[in-house]
Parts: structure tokens; C-alpha cells; sequence
């Protein structure tokens, strides 16, 4: 068998040589921004002695929530109705699988802009019957100008202290060989996590007296960008 020539036989060269020394440092950004959105997740319930009436009732409810949810306009950035179920509850006591009542469910979500708005919307949704609410997580949007300043900053980190590492060795960065972006999200994840400080209103019969809207903080978001650079250097003269 004939061995390879030429360029086959040369192997990759990962870490530089004596002529072409190379360098690797790693840039890393942590910001602390305003939120973008919030979002809550709404539960609507409804009880009946048949299927027909539980499901009467949950249609009814949700049509209600939705309703109230977008006569606040532009402020609702996103509304989504997500999994529906109709349970059916047997007796304990008896014999033979008999039905007591069925339990209706459907669950919602919105995403809010407008975070004026956010106290008074919970609390009226709250306010509903059989209606219950959590949250809200607070995020940015995956396209938040935020990550992309935190990227930024970390090349700029990395670029910087390789040039100190090159100024150390008495010599200058030549050109930049790789650029891997090993980290760049929201360490906050939106949802579902621990919510932000609000009211959840467990199932039951809506107060007497309405509420006062809640007054809720929005929860700073943390922002942090990780990279790798390799750059090649002029050879020092040691």
C-alpha cells in the first residue's frame, strides 16, 4: 500500500507553533435589566352533576376570561388557551362505578407589556368565579436587545485581556483564529418558575367587594453572555 504524501500526511495544528503562537481567553458579561413581559396563567373551573352542565359552564367562564383579557388592548402582548379536561368524579360509598359530578378545567395564558395594567387585570380575573391566577414570571423577549449587548461586552472582555496577556509577552495580537459562543441567555427562565409576589385566588365564589388592584414590583432579569476566543500572536521575544 502506497503511504499518503502531501498535505494529507501534515496533521491539524490546534494549539499554534514557535512561529505562529496562539492564545486562548475566555470573555464573560452579567447585566442586570427591566423585564419585557409578564405572564400569567389563568385557571377557570366549573363543577356539574352531568357532563353537559360542567361543560356549559367551563365554556361560559372561559369565554368570560377571554373577554375581560382583551379589553385591555395593546397591553395584552399574547393570549393563549392551553389544556382543557373534563373529569369525571365517582362516589366512594356504593357498588359499580357511579358518577357523583364532573370537574371542568381550562387554562390560560397572556403575556403583558404594559405592567400598569397588570395589578388591575389580576385582580379582576381573581375576582371570577371558579377562577384562579398565578404568577406573574417575569422575562425578557428572546430577541431582547439585552443579549446582544452582554454578547457584545464579552467579545470586548475577551479581546481585552488577551491583548494584556500579548502586552505581557512584550508582543501584539496578529488576527483572531475561532469565536465560540458558549453562553448567552436569561439565567432567569420565565415560566414556570417561582412566580413574583401576587394574589392566587383559590377556586370559590367571587368577594363581595372588589379588590384593590395589586401593586407588583417587576423582578429585575439577569442577562449573562459567555465566549471563547483564540487568537494568534506575533512571537515574543523571550
Amino acid at each position: 500500500m502506497t503511504a499518503p504524501t502531501g498535505d494529507a500526511t501534515q496533521p491539524a495544528v490546534p494549539y499554534g507553533t514557535p512561529d505562529a503562537p496562539r492564545i486562548a481567553v475566555r470573555g464573560e458579561a452579567r447585566l442586570e435589566v427591566d423585564p419585557e413581559i409578564a405572564r400569567i396563567g389563568i385557571t377557570v373551573a366549573a363543577r356539574g352533576r352531568d357532563r353537559r352542565s360542567a361543560l356549559d359552564d367551563l365554556t361560559r367562564r372561559n369565554a368570560g376570561v377571554l373577554d375581560l383579557v382583551k379589553t385591555y388592548g395593546d397591553a395584552v402582548e399574547r393570549l393563549e388557551t392551553g389544556a382543557f379536561s373534563i373529569t369525571p368524579e365517582l362516589t366512594k360509598h356504593g357498588r359499580g362505578e357511579r358518577i357523583r359530578t364532573y370537574h371542568g378545567r381550562v387554562h390560560v395564558t397572556a403575556e403583558l407589556t404594559d405592567f400598569t395594567a397588570l395589578g388591575e387585570l389580576t385582580t379582576r380575573l381573581a375576582d371570577l368565579e371558579l377562577t384562579r391566577v398565578d404568577g406573574p414570571w417575569w422575562a425578557l423577549r428572546p430577541d431582547s436587545p439585552a443579549h446582544r449587548e452582554a454578547r457584545k461586552k464579552a467579545v470586548r472582555e475577551a479581546v481585552q485581556r488577551a491583548r494584556e496577556y500579548a502586552e505581557a509577552l512584550d508582543t501584539t495580537l496578529s488576527a483572531l483564529v475561532e469565536l465560540a459562543d458558549i453562553g448567552a441567555e436569561n439565567t432567569t427562565p420565565p415560566y414556570p418558575q417561582t412566580p413574583g409576589r401576587m394574589r392566587s385566588a383559590a377556586y370559590g365564589a367571587a368577594e363581595d367587594t372588589t379588590a384593590a388592584p395589586l401593586d407588583l414590583e417587576p423582578q429585575r432579569q439577569r442577562v449573562h453572555a459567555q465566549i471563547n476566543a483564540r487568537f494568534t500572536m506575533v512571537p515574543p521575544r523571550l
